[in-house]
């Protein structure tokens, strides 16, 4: 074997050593199911950050690390997918944190394409929206994995089985 064909193989079973090491997650839900949030508090539990900032955050408190547009900020809405990225466990992990309005839609089915699962997160009181439905289908679609995460149990909700 070539000293090329050598070199090259190992720096393949590097790239392929990296890649296994790599985790991709979508977070996807309806509008104000708590996406951006979410995202946040795995930032937080992930060491990527020391404090958990607000979506709709006072002047006093920190803003959310993904929502950096100025409009995302004012509106309070994620217009764009943000990446994000963390090591935890021996592994590095990027949050997808993805858009839930469905004017921006088509942001959130490309980044689909990207990821290993999606965390498809259900608001609690509400429940199945009808954007958490077209999101279930396109993953069932593109064969794409979804944790389901029930958000908002601080608040009054239907029974978590009954969600599902």
């Amino acid at each position: 074997m070539s000293s090329q064909t050598e070199s090259d193989a190992g720096l393949a079973a590097g790239v392929q050593r990296e890649a296994g090491r790599r985790r991709t997650f979508a977070i996807i839900a309806h509008p104000d199911a708590g996406k951006t949030t979410l995202t946040e508090k795995l930032l937080l539990y992930g060491g990527a950050i020391e404090i958990a900032g607000a979506v709709r955050g006072r002047k006093s408190q920190r803003q959310v690390t993904s929502d950096w547009m100025e409009i995302e900020r004012t509106r309070g809405i994620s217009v764009t997918s943000s990446a994000l990225q963390f090591e935890f466990g021996g592994c590095v992990v990027n949050l997808l944190d993805t858009p839930g309005h469905e004017d921006f839609s088509e942001d959130t089915y490309r980044t689909l394409m990207a990821v290993d699962c999606a965390v498809m997160v259900l608001d609690a009181a509400k429940g199945v929206e009808t954007q958490t439905r077209r999101l279930f289908e396109v993953c069932r679609l593109r064969q794409t994995p979804i944790l389901t995460f029930i958000n908002k149990f601080d608040q009054p909700g239907r029974d978590p089985l009954d969600l599902l």
